[in-house]
């Protein structure tokens, strides 16, 4: 049966366009329930169960499925997706409607659905005959889809009285929605709230804890007077915002400091693109990363951001005069020049809300049921919560969902989801590190597995068509010890001409990803393996990271192999590319790569081609950094772990050796070239990686901190910062060449993936590149695999595709790449904190020397070269006499009663572990030398460094 829907839409020219469409309606259409006669063959297989007995509730006891409205899947999906809520009817009404309203909830809605332990049931009503309903006039779209949902849900209940008059098979309609329930009812339909149903299941009482808080603005607060001004409607902010009233931006919460937040401006306007916000009336329940409309307060009114380290103490949220007394403090009198615009947030456009991992704070009310929740992200606040559970909660890593933030509430109202573990289990912290920064990490589904090859596997006839044989060459790889996905592997010969081939040949992980199919879909979301100090979240499945994309020796592997032709002075001659078939030869770490290198004794074909590499490397090094690429420098640590614990025992700074340039060389080089023929081929759609340069502002410390040892830095180009640090050079101070370099890191701007199409700046800043890319690495790097494939169309070993050719797509690609590549280092960043803490929880107190990095009003910031380890050093402490500070912006320096600290200075203090705050452990540092009388700290020798064979000679002994 053929239906026409018409409906209304608007141009990007304001004009006003008719759209007619056919609208096919079946009889064909399964119901989802096994033993239907009618459905048998609409549908495969029953996805519902016969007799859904579980779970048991009060207020219907005869087996039953439930079919939920659109409002209870947007706000209940944490009860939805609870393992005891099985048999649910998604109608394609409903999931239309998710789909148009949160991107993040249809995902998940679409995980359950797949799931098929949980028996959920997509229904296409919308194309059903006896279940379509069409607009009537007068109605709005909202009322016209909650009668098609009433339709179904009555159509469902007369349905499946067909199957069995005896089975009593009811659907059950939950909605929050009173008029829906009311109508439902009065059309003879079972309807219940979601409170009233998963308060009837009486043998699943968590389940309450995890119902969200739905009154948003409302008076659900018995006692408490309106705190927050009210947020504006979404129209009068759009208005505002075109006529300039208002701003729209990202709110961005200080870690640092409770009452501030910054807000940046969205747009190109340089003026007014960060502003401050400070004090809770003016934070108006913006919470981080939430898009917010902003309004400028007069200038009289403008404030400096706050030097004061401010937490949250959650005091009694009806104290806000306490609130009032702290925001005086952050008004102190300061220079004009500090003043930055200033806002208060009129309205949230976009909430950008996530799960939170933290912990529970109980509430000191005997049987109380509402507590408070206080996030591991320092940037949220506080969230009030019911649970019957707090005493099996307490101590533990729970997560936890915001529903909404009354006018009249200290805290934002949220429910509990669910405990993660103990805190401090390294498991439980991994997934808490990992959650936090947003990391995809659960197992592969089937669906994506379903696309890898089949095994056992080999290359095939049709695998050879557009490939290269190259299993002749001498090929090999050199990575880091433990690295089983190896992406890349190398070559250098001789050729007849007297001029020498080398080759640097890639996994071909795009030959095994095609597009668009779930595989693919995955690693895009993915966009990078992520590596943990113990463990690596793969981009791709192991089948692919570790084994047949992996160029281990000795075995036929895919490669996209870039080939040069070049003389002995390392100059390119000619470059071509290739899909091939490689044998690498051997899979050496970088040093055994070295010893090869150095021993006089080895002249096998290996060592030969390594030495080739290695000679043209330093050559194209030299030229790199005469053209002004930077060599900076971070301290990287690396941790020996216990055999047996897996804690970490050890933790050194990562050695760097010749061979660990040489391989770098060779892949900054094959990323140009590469870089370089796809924006041949694709002016418009190449996917690039840019680095901009620094604004002059972001060197001041570092100028500041050079002259400080009276040293000249010029920052005008890369290459004039180059020079002068190179030039920098101290007998009696070696490290500093070192310190300079790492602050220099510091003052650098973050490198991005673009689409060539959308940007004008190709240059990447710090390799002194006019044009660069990834491709050699896509086993754990997504980006590399789209370079991969604009590259095999433009040798016309593959075909294209729409979406690699459309810039829009590409761009929202790489604002994605760039996301997840950010919270990868962020996590990783985390990881190695977490396990410095078990390092230095089972070492005990230790004394090291360190350099001074940065000075603050009341502390410095210290490097331990040994360590690898950055901490501060605090001068101000609770309840401790204040000494007499005084703070030099300009040199920098900080003078500690009659001692002044200079950045770079050496300094010696003690590390320990600092258990006090469960949620935030941390390492905290105390100055030993130069000893301050009252300031500095003596060292405790008989909790001093032991050495691993005594540790566990005395752990046999107790």
């Amino acid at each position: 049966m053929l239906k026409s829907k018409t409906f209304l839409k608007k141009t990007r020219a304001g004009g006003v366009m008719k759209i007619v469409r056919e609208h096919y309606l079946r009889d064909d259409i399964g119901c989802g329930a096994p033993g239907c006669a009618a459905c048998d063959s609409a549908h495969e297989g029953p996805v519902l169960e016969p007799q859904p007995l579980d779970p048991a509730s009060s207020l219907c006891p005869q087996p039953h499925y439930l079919l939920p409205d659109t409002n209870v899947l947007l706000h209940q999906i944490d009860v939805l997706e609870d393992p005891a809520i099985r048999n649910v009817i998604v109608l394609q009404t409903v999931l239309q409607e998710v789909r148009n309203r949160s991107a993040p909830v249809y995902k998940r809605i679409r995980d359950v659905t797949n799931n098929q332990e949980k028996h959920f049931y997509t229904f296409t009503n919308e194309h059903h005959r006896e279940t379509y309903v069409e607009q009537q006039q007068g109605e709005n779209s909202n009322d016209r889809n909650d009668r098609a949902i009433r339709v179904a849900a009555k159509w469902y209940n007369e349905h499946l009285k067909k199957i069995s008059a005896e089975n009593q098979l009811q659907v059950i309609f939950i909605t929050n929605d009173r008029k829906n329930k009311e109508k439902a009812i009065e059309e003879g339909i079972p309807a219940f709230t979601c409170e009233e149903y998963v308060k009837s299941l009486t043998a699943n009482p968590e389940l309450i804890d995890r119902l969200a808080c739905l009154s948003d603005d409302g008076n659900e607060i018995e006692s408490g007077k309106v705190i927050f001004s009210e947020h504006l409607p979404l129209s009068k902010l759009q208005q505002g915002i075109k006529s300039g009233t208002y701003l729209q931006g990202t709110f961005r919460a200080s870690r640092e400091n409770y009452l501030e937040a910054t807000v940046w401006v969205h747009g190109d306007t340089e003026e007014n693109k960060e502003i401050i916000l400070q004090g809770l009336k003016n934070l108006n329940r913006a919470i981080h990363e939430d898009i917010v409309a902003v309004e400028l307060l007069p200038k009289n009114q403008w404030v400096a951001p706050s030097s004061v380290v401010l937490h949250d103490e959650g005091q009694n949220e009806n104290d806000v005069e306490k609130e009032e007394e702290r925001e005086r403090i952050l008004k102190i009198a300061v220079n004009e020049k500090m003043l930055k615009p200033t806002g208060r947030v009129v309205g949230i456009i976009k909430r950008n809300w996530r799960p939170y991992c933290g912990m529970l704070s109980k509430s000191d009310i005997k049987e109380s049921r509402r507590h408070l929740f206080t996030p591991a992200d320092k940037r949220i606040p506080r969230i009030r919560i019911e649970t019957r559970q707090a005493s099996t909660l307490e101590g533990r890593r729970i997560i936890v969902a915001i529903d909404g933030w009354p006018r009249n509430s200290r805290y934002p109202n949220g429910h509990f989801v669910r405990n993660l573990g103990d805190v401090g289990d390294k498991e439980t912290e991994t997934e808490v590190l990992l959650l936090e920064h947003d990391v995809p990490h659960q197992p592969f589904s089937q669906a994506v597995l379903s696309f890898l090859p089949k095994m056992p596997w080999s290359i095939t006839e049709k695998d050879m068509k557009n490939r290269e044989d190259l299993r002749h060459l001498c090929v090999c790889s050199v990575d880091p010890p433990g690295c089983t996905d190896i992406d890349d592997a190398l070559h250098c010969r001789e050729l007849e001409n007297g001029n020498l081939e080398v080759g640097v040949h890639i996994a071909d992980v795009s030959h095994f990803i095609r597009p668009g199919n779930a595989l693919d879909q995955e690693s895009a979301r993915r966009g990078t393996t992520v590596y943990l100090c113990e463990k690596r979240i793969d981009m791709v499945p192991e089948l692919l990271s570790s084994n047949l994309c992996s160029l281990r020796s000795n075995v036929d592997r895919l490669a996209f192999s870039c080939i040069w032709e070049m003389n002995h002075n390392a100059e390119i001659l000619k470059t071509r590319f290739t899909k091939s078939v490689i044998n690498s030869k051997a899979s050496l770490t970088y040093a055994e790569a070295q010893m090869r290198i150095d021993s006089t004794a080895m002249n096998d074909s290996i060592t030969t081609s390594l030495r080739g590499l290695n000679k043209l490397a330093k050559i194209l090094k030299k030229r790199r950094i005469e053209k002004g690429a930077l060599t900076l420098s971070s301290p990287e640590v690396r941790f020996h772990m216990d055999s047996e614990t897996h804690d970490p025992i050890d933790l050194q700074t990562k050695e760097l050796r010749e061979t660990n340039s040489m391989v770098e060389e060779f892949m900054l080089l094959a990323n140009i070239s590469v870089a370089k023929r796809i924006h041949e081929e694709f002016s418009e759609h190449a996917l690039l990686r840019k680095h901009p340069a620094p604004p002059p502002s972001n060197y001041e410390i570092l100028v500041k901190a050079a002259k400080s040892k009276n040293l000249e830095i010029k920052t005008d180009t890369a290459k004039a910062l180059a020079d002068s640090l190179d030039r920098v050079d101290s007998p009696i101070f070696p490290y500093l060449n070192t310190l300079l370099r790492i602050l220099a890191t510091r003052c650098m701007m973050q490198a991005v993936y673009f689409c060539s199409g959308m940007d004008n700046d190709f240059h990447h800043y710090g390799l002194a590149s006019p044009i660069y890319t990834h491709f050699t690495s896509p086993i754990r790097r997504y980006a590399d695999i789209i370079v991969h494939r604009l590259l095999a169309v433009a040798i016309g070993a593959d075909c294209t595709y729409p979406e690699l050719t459309d810039k829009h797509k590409l761009a929202d690609l790489c604002k994605n790449l760039n996301f997840r590549h950010k919270m990868a280092q962020y996590a990783q960043r985390a990881s190695v904190a977490f396990h410095t803490q078990l390092f230095f929880k089972s070492k005990g107190i230790v004394s090291e020397e360190a350099y001074i990095l940065f000075v603050r009003k009341n502390a410095i910031v210290v490097l331990i070269p040994k360590y690898g380890l950055e901490g501060t050093v605090f001068f101000e402490e609770k309840d401790k006499p204040k000494p007499r500070l005084t703070y030099d912006d300009e040199v920098p320096s900080l003078k500690i009663e009659d001692t002044v600290f200079h950045i770079f200075d050496k300094v010696k203090v003690k590390i320990m572990l600092d258990s006090s705050n469960l949620q935030h452990q941390k390492i905290r540092m105390s100055l030993v030398e130069p000893q301050i009388p009252g300031i500095s700290v003596p060292i405790d020798t008989s909790h001093m460094d032991v050495s691993e064979p005594e540790r566990k000679k005395k752990k046999l002994q107790k």
